[in-house]
């Protein structure tokens, strides 16, 4: 069973599409509408930008203000949080660094931390370089003694210490290699070994030998005052600004803040548009090193495939608690997008970059709150349990009403009806059974395509 109404970096989607046949990609016109209509109408984003990199050029769509409270329009050069695209930047340096011949991809992590860390182990096997850049480390999405002063800014004082400290005592919980386990902390230690290894920072490293060579001049972990009037100011859910993520050891899972010019870059660069010293590195990080698991994509070093019509889409996304971000291009088609967002909805991006490689994949059209009278709430509340020891909590709060699972963060819900609800924050639904009096016996959770029924456990 699949229960994970958030992650708080949110790359960990995988895109299901039917086997359909290659469409042109939407003309810019038609892209801005796309954008307006989820702007003004379904309020899956404050500013929107879309980058489009084609054989013949690259170009630039993009609809929306960097906030609520600042009309200043969007655009190609606006910077947005991209959250987890940052870990294929981080496995591009892995990728660099195995053709300059300074690591191999089966080389124990061990190899490259300091004097007294020790690394996980599990039936005498080591994780390599090649386990965190898979996410078949073992590593879980999160270290276990992480405790953030801030729950709002949930990586900024996680140090190298503490990081070195979950190492030496994790006890990993299956074997290495043995399956794909989406991992921040697996991404954020890889930056950190290759950072070490180079002797010097994970900012620096990145500038020196992937922005820099590429052009990518506005791409950056700490924004420098020059930028800052571009920076696009980040919104929840519920379009209220939210301050922008700072990070420390684990930047490599998600620092990087970036613009839709800069990203068309790498596309470019990628898929061969543009001649680039990394080309070898780039062939090596999109080569097919594993199944997913879900019986149709796989993983190369960080970067996603999935089957989109007759051809494959190669892609990550991201998240933070404001912005949301996507880059993904067809191996065979030669186009790529990128797309942006300074609103953390999940409608936001990542089904709008499929449509546009094939607009043939429809665009999920997001549930519409109604006004329900907060007193049907009551009837509502309760504890459900989806699994044992795994348990939803719905109660009230100030006449709204919440979802709360089992060691995770409570998360507002909407009423598409008096029985119906829907998240903001991810793509997941709930709806209630209730009796003549309103009064709920059960719900079903929707998300990841399943449905999971929970009965009334109070």
């Amino acid at each position: 069973m699949r229960i994970a109404v958030l992650a708080v970096l949110a790359a960990g989607l995988l895109l299901a599409v039917p086997a359909l046949a290659q469409s042109p990609v939407p003309s810019d016109e038609e892209i801005e509408a796309i954008l307006e209509r989820r702007v003004e109408d379904e309020r899956q984003g404050v500013g929107l930008v879309v980058g489009i990199v084609e054989p013949e050029g690259a170009r630039v769509i993009s609809y929306g203000t960097l906030s609520v409270e600042n009309p200043v329009p969007v655009d190609g050069d606006t910077l947005f949080e991209i959250g987890s695209v940052t870990k294929v930047f981080t496995t591009l340096l892995l990728a660099d660094a195995v053709e300059r011949g300074e690591v191999t991809l089966d080389q124990p992590v061990a190899d490259f931390l300091p004097e007294g860390v020790t690394m996980p182990e599990r039936d005498g096997q080591q994780i390599t370089l090649f386990d965190l850049a898979t996410y078949s480390s073992g590593l879980p999405r999160l270290p276990d003694n992480i405790d953030p002063a801030d729950p709002a800014d949930p990586y900024a004082d996680y140090t190298a210490d503490n990081l070195h400290g979950f190492l030496s005592s994790y006890e990993l919980a299956r074997g290495i290699g043995e399956a794909y386990e989406y991992s921040n902390v697996g991404a954020g230690l890889l930056g950190h070994v290759l950072a070490l290894n180079a002797g010097t920072d994970y900012e620096t490293l990145l500038r020196e030998r992937i922005l820099e060579p590429l052009g990518m001049n506005d791409t950056v972990v700490v924004v420098p005052e020059a930028m800052e009037e571009r920076f696009a100011v980040g919104h929840d859910a519920q379009l209220q600004p939210v301050a922008a993520w700072q990070w420390d050891v684990l930047e490599g899972a998600g620092a990087l803040r970036s613009t839709a010019n800069d990203l068309n870059k790498l596309l470019a660069a990628m898929m061969g548009h543009t001649e680039t010293g990394l080309a070898r590195a780039f062939a090596l990080a999109t080569e097919p090193q594993a199944e997913i698991g879900d019986g149709v994509s796989s993983i190369g070093l960080g970067w996603h495939m999935t089957p989109l019509g007759d051809d494959a889409m190669v892609w990550h996304n991201g998240g933070t608690s404001g912005a949301r971000a996507f880059i993904g291009y067809l191996r065979e088609g030669g186009i790529g997008v990128v797309a942006l967002s300074n609103v953390a909805t999940p409608h936001g991006v990542d089904d709008l970059a499929p449509h546009l490689l094939n607009p043939e994949v429809p665009l999920i059209v997001p549930p519409q709150q109604v006004e329900v009278d907060p007193a049907v709430f009551e009837g509502l509340t309760g504890d459900y349990e989806l699994a044992p020891g795994v348990v939803l909590t719905i109660f009230t709060e100030n006449e709204r009403l919440f979802a709360q699972l089992t060691e995770q963060e409570a998360f507002e819900i909407y009423p598409a009806s008096e029985t119906a609800y829907f998240y903001r924050v991810v793509d997941a639904q709930i709806t209630f059974d209730v009796d003549d009096e309103g009064n709920a016996s059960g719900l079903t959770l929707y998300q990841f395509g399943s449905e999971m029924p929970a009965p009334r456990a109070d």
